[in-house]
């Protein structure tokens, strides 16, 4: 089965969706599953990545994908659920297409596998807008990644991809309703 994660920046968030949802799908029953995080064309922004011409553009270049996957960050707006139900009833028919929007944004579903300070409470971190600058952007300072690839996304993204279950707890309305769709899409492959 091949799997295309379209992310709406894929320079940074590539390091964090490519090893979760590697693990994710050897998680539901399908080790030999090919993810590939889709780098041409680069999206650019959710601006971007929620408009149907680009995700048209997207699909028309990978006509031999089993599976797609746009993940977003919701960026406090309450709203982009509706448009990303919109955006899979236009692209879902004859194909799985899935969107979802990370709350707030994609660094969360990385810091819910990971262990982080003891002073940080994980109800401060799901509740936080700008979880990439106020929390995940720390962490990698202080752990000295700062200048690694991603900005410490790599060595964090496949730290967290060890413990999805920890993901799904976490991150129930976004991150486990996601694999929970991913794990009866993956039964009808």
């Amino acid at each position: 089965m091949k799997v295309l994660i379209i992310p709406e920046d894929s320079r940074y968030d590539q390091y964090i969706l490519k090893p979760i949802f590697s693990r994710l799908f050897r998680e539901i029953g399908r080790p030999s599953t090919r993810v590939r995080v889709c780098q041409e064309p680069v999206l650019g922004g959710v601006g971007e990545a929620l408009k149907s011409d680009r995700i048209e553009e997207v699909i028309a270049r990978y006509p031999v994908i089993d599976i797609f996957i746009l993940c977003v960050d919701r960026d406090g707006k309450h709203g982009r659920r509706q448009r990303l139900d919109q955006i899979e009833n236009q692209f879902g028919t004859g194909r799985v297409f899935l969107a979802e929007n990370a709350w707030e944004e994609i660094e969360t579903w990385a810091l819910a596998g990971l262990d982080l300070p003891a002073e940080w409470r994980w109800t401060d971190v799901r509740a936080e807008v700008h979880v990439k600058e106020r929390y995940f952007e720390p962490l990698a300072a202080q752990l000295g990644l700062t200048d690694a690839p991603g900005g410490g996304r790599k060595n964090l993204g496949e730290q967290a991809s060890r413990r999805t279950g920890a993901i799904r707890q976490k991150c129930p309305e976004d991150f486990d309703s996601l694999a929970k769709r991913l794990e009866v899409a993956a039964l009808d492959r």
